[in-house]
């Protein structure tokens, strides 16, 4: 049985304690105490005998209470401690001030096997071993070698009550891949699947129902369209989707970097690899992303060099950092993305043509915004309400004028020229309604009559221009009056009318 005894601290009175348990003939095996109370394992006290011993410690001057706990709390204590380090997936090493462990989690060892080693043993370093001990376990992270692998080592010191001697320290070590975890968590990159992208049009919808069935398949993926259609939001959508979504989604824009920072933030660096290197080399996004996948945005842009790198980690999934003469393996899927037009460029010898095929195993094919008018407006009014909320103003909405430019503009710049001009629109409006002069649209005019527009000597005749103007576009869409009338939510009679009226050949 354990007991809690209370008491009133003295001197001599934890003696006096113990003298009633040994007149008694217990066998004590555990002690604490933390005034005021003093915590006692007896295993041979028995329940019936508590209440003759309470009565004799109660004569103890001083003692005020004895009560039974099921736990010494230094017990507790070093259990929550095993749970609490149990429960921590990376390494973690407690050592003495002379560099011993002392102590070791379940990802660091099998119980028992790195007691009593040094840390030079360990990591193969007497370099790092003598620095960890003269700079009183506090260094910069760096990259050590722990049982065959690569880890970024973070040590902190104990410290006694002198705080600038220290009594040990306890060393973490990350493996790269959960390093990526938390640069995926810091990127705050909360898109989600396909459902949360935006678009009802034939085109999305059999873009979506493709796409679903290639992320599943576990197989390099290229990615083609224009310039801001989403094609890293579908990359993310994929992974989501693939057998990987519960792992690292980490991308690299190939175009944004010069080819030297390319490759190393592709393929990371060893130590000592160039001036202004970490100390101690540092993982390449291949390493942090094993078991998950790597976005290669405008792959057309990654220079021969790089293409070929890149191509014998396709290969095999090996590499070699920069710098590096030790081969490593990932498990990586590759997902690529450009909005040039890559069986062009290996016709004309500006893209390795193994690469291109290695590359290109999956593909799909992002429509332009031009291609899905449907979603137009749609997507108009999701960026309206994102933008009031970002300026935190009343909500808006879009005039039927508005509503007419957004659809008769062109959108070479595709969705992320859709979101900008929308956020624009509401950043510099104050009113709740946004006209089609608020969204300052330079293709916003009325076709091959603009001219007749502006000079138009009446509101009738400048409307009829732009009525005609909007028509014209819209048609080649929306090739019949019932389709362009439900794009337009307004009646296909009236519709039929107006393509009657400005001579355009139509269908019902």
């Amino acid at each position: 049985m354990r007991i809690d005894i209370t008491f009133t601290d003295r001197v001599g009175i934890a003696h006096e304690i113990l003298a009633v348990l040994a007149s008694r003939k217990l066998n004590v095996v555990a002690v604490e105490v933390d005034p005021p109370h003093i915590y006692i394992d007896a295993p041979s006290l028995l329940s019936n005998a508590l209440e003759g011993l309470r009565t004799a410690l109660t004569e103890v001057s001083g003692v005020a209470n004895i009560a039974q706990v099921d736990m010494l709390p230094g017990t507790r204590r070093r259990l929550h401690l095993a749970t609490v380090l149990a429960a921590i997936p990376d390494p973690v090493l407690a050592v003495d001030g002379s560099g011993t462990v002392i102590l070791a989690n379940a990802a660091a060892e099998a119980p028992g096997t790195l007691g009593g080693k040094r840390i030079g043993e360990l990591f193969g370093d007497e370099a790092l071993h003598g620095e960890l001990i003269a700079e009183g376990f506090q260094i910069p992270a760096r990259e050590v070698m722990f049982q065959g692998q690569p880890f970024l080592l973070d040590v902190r010191p104990i410290t006694e009550a002198d705080p600038l001697k220290a009594a040990g320290g306890v060393l973490t070590l990350h493996a790269p891949s959960r390093l990526g975890e938390r640069l995926q968590a810091l990127q705050n990159f909360d898109e989600g699947g396909f459902d949360t992208i935006l678009g009802d049009s034939p085109a999305m919808r059999g873009l979506k129902a493709r796409a679903a069935r290639v992320a599943a398949v576990d197989a390099p993926l290229l990615i083609l369209g224009e310039t801001g259609t989403g094609k890293e939001l579908i990359a993310h959508a994929c992974h989501r989707a693939s057998t990987r979504k519960g792992k690292t989604f980490l991308a690299l824009n190939c175009a944004a970097l010069p080819e030297n920072l390319a490759e190393s933030e592709l393929f990371g660096y060893a130590p000592g690899s160039f001036t202004g290197a970490q100390r101690g080399g540092k993982p390449g996004l291949l390493e942090l992303a094993d078991q998950g996948t790597v976005f290669l945005d405008e792959i057309g842009e990654m220079s021969p060099y790089l293409q070929a790198k890149l191509l014998r980690f396709l290969n095999d999934g090996s590499f070699r950092r920069v710098g590096g003469d030790r081969e490593q393996k990932v498990d990586v899927r590759i997902i690529s993305a450009t909005h040039r037009k890559l069986d062009q460029m290996v016709a004309e010898g500006d893209f390795r043509e193994d690469l291109y095929y290695r590359l290109n195993v999956l593909s799909l094919q992002v429509p332009p915004l031009r291609d899905r008018g449907e979603d137009i407006l749609l997507l108009a009014r999701h960026f309206i309400a994102r933008a009031c909320a970002q300026a935190q103003r009343p909500a808006c909405r879009l005039t039927s004028t508005a509503g007419s430019a957004l659809l008769a503009n062109p959108w070479r710049g595709n969705v992320r020229q859709l979101e900008n001009v929308i956020f624009r629109a509401v950043t510099m409006s104050d009113s709740l309604w946004l006209d089609a002069p608020d969204l300052e649209l330079a293709s916003f005019r009325m076709g091959p009559g603009a001219d007749a527009a502006e000079i138009a000597q009446s509101w009738e005749e400048a409307l009829a221009e732009f009525e005609r103007s909007l028509l014209g576009r819209l048609f080649p869409h929306f090739p019949s009056s019932r389709k362009l009338a439900a794009r337009l939510n307004t009646s296909h009679t009236m519709i039929a009318n107006k393509l009657r009226r400005y001579g355009i050949p139509h269908r019902r």
